[in-house]
């Protein structure tokens, strides 16, 4: 990386963590336990580039790319998993599918809206009866001359009542077709188009999670993205630069948790001196660095071809699959440093542990990235 690469980077590292500290910190547990979802933050975070990271200057983002995107994720998500989430969900599933797969005309209608966050994103492809397999969904979209009549459900979505577009997956043809799904843009006040009820989750509490309910919903022919029967093809490309903010998703939580650990450990006395002096504490201090290290180097990989157009299937597959399992693994041993204390929502190590957890599922479960990762392998 060149200097001035890293001195931007820097810029972007300290914008987002001074903005973290400010203005969700104080926040966080109040978020959490009421499961609020903020969205006049985002509308803030908007303003400051956050929510439109990758869009380019002229349709109203930062023009940035997956570095700093991949470092403004993890600096949030140190703070509060729940915000890191729909950083991620906003930037890199609804509004860039839209910027990869819109026609020009599609982008400069939706796309300045977006990146500025004036409007929420959400993006449905999971249904109740289809979660990894997806290509099965039986939300459909028939085409009535000049309009597309969508009817069916999608669950577990990020902002599926606040947001104010929705890219969704629908099937245009045969069940289990690949080739049998198409994607489009569903806009808030939609007839026949309502948000569900808020989901009442473990973690990620402050990050909102419902279904998408289709009655009949017409929408324009035009909104539809792409060509008829290429949606689920959209889908598994764009989840593949999704797996990437999973992963800095995943990095910010595990490196929060550490921080909290390694700061208590110092602080905290038994038999005379700080419990980092025993040899227990700090090997699990050196274990949880080293994993934290060693995700950082892949998610960061991952970025860089992503940046530079090279294919990253795999490497993404990769760095998501070990940098969720890690932050549980850390976010456990964070707890374990802690104590009893680690058990009580006065300390923040129980709220990285209950939302490192889904890092794991999101976006593909680890399951399915052991099976991507698998047949990339196999292909060689």
């Amino acid at each position: 990386m060149s200097p001035e690469r890293a001195e931007a980077l820097k810029f972007v590292r300290d914008s987002a963590r001074s903005f973290a500290e400010t203005h969700i910190r104080p926040h966080v547990m109040e978020w959490d336990e009421s499961q609020t979802f903020p969205v006049e933050l985002f509308k803030q975070m908007g303003q400051q580039g956050f929510m439109g990271v990758l869009v380019p200057e002229e349709l109203g983002g930062s023009g940035m790319g997956y570095q700093e995107y991949i470092t403004i994720i993890e600096e949030i998500a140190q703070v509060c998993g729940s915000i890191g989430l729909s950083v991620a969900a906003h930037n890199s599933l609804c509004t860039n599918h839209i910027l990869t797969f819109g026609t020009e005309e599609q982008k400069k209608k939706w796309i300045p809206k977006l990146a500025t966050a004036e409007h929420i994103g959400a993006w449905g492809l999971t249904e109740t009866g289809t979660g990894s397999d997806a290509g099965g969904m039986s939300t459909t979209a028939v085409l009535e001359g000049d309009e597309w009549v969508l009817n069916g459900s999608k669950n577990f979505i990020t902002h599926a009542i606040s947001g104010d577009i929705a890219v969704v997956i629908a099937r245009t043809g045969e069940k289990g077709d690949s080739h049998g799904m198409s994607a489009f843009v569903v806009e808030k006040g939609t007839p026949g188009f309502t948000g569900g009820k808020k989901e009442n989750k473990l973690g990620m509490r402050a990050s909102e999670t419902a279904c998408l309910f289709f009655d009949n919903c017409r929408i324009p022919k035009e909104n539809m993205l792409g060509k008829e029967g290429e949606g689920f093809i959209q889908a598994m490309k764009i989840l593949d630069g999704g797996r990437i903010s999973i992963a800095a998703l995943s990095l910010g939580i595990a490196r929060g948790a550490y921080n909290a650990a390694k700061a208590y450990a110092k602080e905290r006395e038994q038999f005379g001196q700080s419990i980092s002096k025993f040899q227990a504490i700090g090997f699990k201090l050196a274990d949880m660095a080293t994993k934290i290290h060693a995700a950082e180097l892949m998610t960061r990989h991952a970025g860089e071809l992503k940046d530079a157009g090279k294919p990253m299937t795999q490497e993404s597959a990769m760095a998501k699959y070990y940098a969720s399992e890690i932050s549980v693994e850390v976010s456990t041993d964070g707890i374990q440093i802690h104590g009893g204390y680690g058990y009580t929502k006065d300390y923040p190590a129980e709220k990285f542990y209950r939302d490192s957890k889904l890092c794991t599922i999101g976006e593909g479960t680890s399951e399915i990235q052991k099976l991507v990762i698998s047949r990339n392998l196999l292909r060689e």
